[in-house]
């Protein structure tokens, strides 16, 4: 039964681009029938960002958006993107960066444990990915996406910065997660060639003998850390890594369960909501057909009420009925299944349900 008492939160949607309108409401859904299990009141907003601010705005992040996102308790994001956008003065992209800035999340959080009942759906040996469970931290506002630009005609350039305490503060996010799991983190730099990358190794090595002494610190290398977690990915409990590795990286990971429709993530800052959203991004090839995965975005929308709401055992909730769906084979055609997005979401939100039932009847309950 519920332990948590009744609440009311503002929570902004961005539907975004793409998929990212069916997906968000598949997760408000789930959040709703949460909200009535449990006697919250979730108030839902909608914003424009991305390519569909751009075509009624004329911007990638209007300032009513940034304006609710600032106010709100935490923030639902579908995707943004598209090729008709492409080659635009202004880049739905543009509006992803911004609202990550203006909200000052600096840490991203992957995480991926792959489910031993879709384990052949992995383009991977079953024996190699079988039992993973991970989650990558990427620092989100500095690096080369951040520095200064500049082009002309037959050159052009980006800036890679980091300051210390940009790598301070994601290192210690990250260290504390390891501490609350196997106790063990890799930092994933390029310091045999980049001086951002020394200092990145310098100050999360600092960090993790003055602060974290009871966790244990590898580093890797970029390059071969992509060929490791290939080859043996169990090896791996917290990955900590820059701005454009983790973005490259997380992407790496995300084929290992079988499918990049299933991995959610996390902005989160010192203060202030977070960000949540699936990593997939807006698959502009099957928008509109009922055929987008949503489990990555309900999967968010169990961290937006770990994270930003604390509220734990409704996100537990939500992760329970995800695994029961995802056991029974209740899944689209990504996963094998037959499926589309509107019939996934309503297997997911039946198990809530049968869940709850179970719990209030005391019964256990078994998943074909």
């Amino acid at each position: 039964m519920p332990n948590t008492a009744p609440q009311t939160f503002n929570i902004v949607l961005l539907p975004g681009d793409g998929v990212g309108p069916e997906v968000t409401r598949a997760a408000r859904d789930v959040l709703s029938v949460i909200g009535d299990f449990y006697g919250h009141q979730f108030g839902f907003t909608e914003q424009l960002i991305g390519g569909a601010a751009i075509d009624a705005t004329g911007e990638a992040l209007p300032a009513e958006t940034r304006d609710a996102c600032l106010q709100a308790d935490a923030v639902l994001l579908g995707a943004v993107g598209g090729p008709q956008w492409d080659g635009g003065e202004v880049r739905p992209e543009q509006g992803l960066l911004a609202i990550r800035k203006a909200m000052g999340l600096f840490a991203n959080l992957r995480p991926l444990q792959v489910s031993p009942v879709l384990a052949h759906r992995s383009p991977l040996k079953k024996e190699i990915v079988e039992g993973v469970d991970l989650i990558v931290f990427r620092e989100l506002t500095g690096g080369v996406y951040f520095g200064e630009k500049t082009r002309t005609a037959d050159r052009a350039s980006d800036l890679c910065e980091y300051t210390v305490l940009e790598i301070e503060r994601v290192a210690r996010a990250a260290f504390h997660t390891a501490r609350q799991r196997r106790g063990k983190v890799t930092s994933v730099d390029k310091a045999n060639v980049m001086e951002t990358s020394r200092l990145w190794r310098e100050v999360v090595t600092r960090i993790g003998a003055e602060e974290f002494p009871d966790v244990r610190l590898e580093h890797a290398l970029v390059d071969s850390m992509a060929m490791h977690l290939i080859r043996k990915p169990r090896d791996y409990d917290v990955i900590l890594t820059e701005n454009m590795f983790g973005d490259i990286l997380s992407d790496e990971i995300s084929v290992l369960g079988g499918s990049i429709g299933l991995l959610p993530s996390a902005s989160l800052g010192t203060h202030g909501p977070g960000l949540f959203e699936p990593i997939h991004g807006s698959a502009p090839d099957i928008a509109g057909q009922d055929l987008a995965n949503p489990v990555g975005a309900i999967l968010s929308a169990a961290l937006l009420l770990r994270h930003s709401l604390k509220l734990e055992d409704e996100a537990d909730s939500i992760e329970a009925a995800v695994a029961a769906v995802l056991s029974a084979g209740a899944v689209t055609a990504d996963l094998g299944g037959g499926l589309g997005t509107r019939g996934a979401t309503e297997a997911v939100i039946d198990a809530i349900r049968a869940i709850h039932w179970a719990a209030a009847h005391r019964v256990q309950m078994h998943w074909a």
